[in-house]
């Protein structure tokens, strides 16, 4: 996909953080934009400034974790735009907390976000891309689908699992010689409101708060959704497999590569120093 004039893209968690830049950046190209998002406030500024670019708009609520309701948007934004060419699965949440104290009611909320969403935002979707005869499914995975740090096991458990889900659907796609691609992104710190909207799901340490947890995210957090929107769109022109965003990205991805075991070491002894846990 050369050219985003004139296609149409759909974008979960499309009312901040990368979603929303996603949006813009698009709206700028004169890409028309299907959006959606859990909060309608936050989504509807991204539909007044989209909309402000000259281009069609049109955004409803949804929770990605619903299928029949993910099914039902499908339907609608093909039916108001004429096409589907772009889906970015983009929705995401985090957990915070020990895999032997983690409420199992937070590990499937967030695999219900995190990796279902995904599956049916690329499954509702896909016929709508093959009928567009140029299509592109984008899926959101994390540098934390490559490695595994303490305390963020329902997190990796869903962005590893984007990361498996996405290289088989590019290798089944390519193998049926179909319209559409398929691109799998991790971004490395990125500053989003992902760590201020996290549960917590066991205890933490005394004198430490949920703003600690915001605030150590936010100083590992380099990159603006801006930057890493723009590092995406490109990967989309390019048709890339992988899309890696920040230094850290390349960094951790040949970490795991040299240490595919051995970079656990070091993950122990940076949570020893810590006296929060990694977000």
């Amino acid at each position: 996909m050369r050219n985003f004039k004139d296609k149409v893209a759909a974008i979960t968690g499309a009312g901040s953080g990368i979603g929303r830049a996603l949006a813009l950046d698009l709206a700028g190209r004169g890409t028309h934009l299907a959006l959606t998002d859990i909060d309608e406030a936050t989504l509807d500024e991204t539909r007044g400034l989209a909309q402000a670019k000259g281009v069609k708009v049109t955004a409803e609520r949804l929770d990605v974790a619903d299928r029949a309701a993910f099914e039902a948007h499908a339907a609608r934004v093909a039916a108001d735009h004429g096409k589907v060419n772009l889906v970015f699965n983009n929705a995401g949440v985090t957990v915070t907390g020990n895999i032997a104290e983690l409420p199992i009611g937070d590990i499937e909320w967030l695999m219900g976000i995190n990796y279902w969403g995904v599956v049916h935002g690329t499954q509702v979707f896909l016929p709508h891309l093959e009928a567009s005869g140029d299509g592109h499914v984008i899926n959101i995975s994390s540098v934390f689908g490559f490695i595994a740090v303490p305390g963020q096991s329902a997190y990796h458990s869903a962005k590893f699992a984007v990361r498996g889900f996405t290289e088989c659907l590019r290798q089944e796609l390519e193998v049926a010689d179909s319209p559409v691609s398929a691109t799998c992104v991790h971004p490395g710190g990125i500053r989003t409101n992902i760590a201020r909207n996290a549960r917590i799901g066991t205890p933490l340490p005394e004198g430490v708060g949920r703003e600690d947890l915001a605030t150590e995210f936010e100083k590992a957090a380099r990159h603006s959704p801006e930057k890493a929107a723009g590092i995406i769109l490109r990967g989309v022109e390019r048709n890339k497999r992988r899309v890696l965003i920040g230094p850290e990205a390349y960094v951790i991805d040949w970490v795991q590569r040299l240490f595919p075991s051995g970079y656990q070491r070091l993950m122990i002894r940076a949570a020893k120093r810590n006296q929060t846990p990694l977000v």
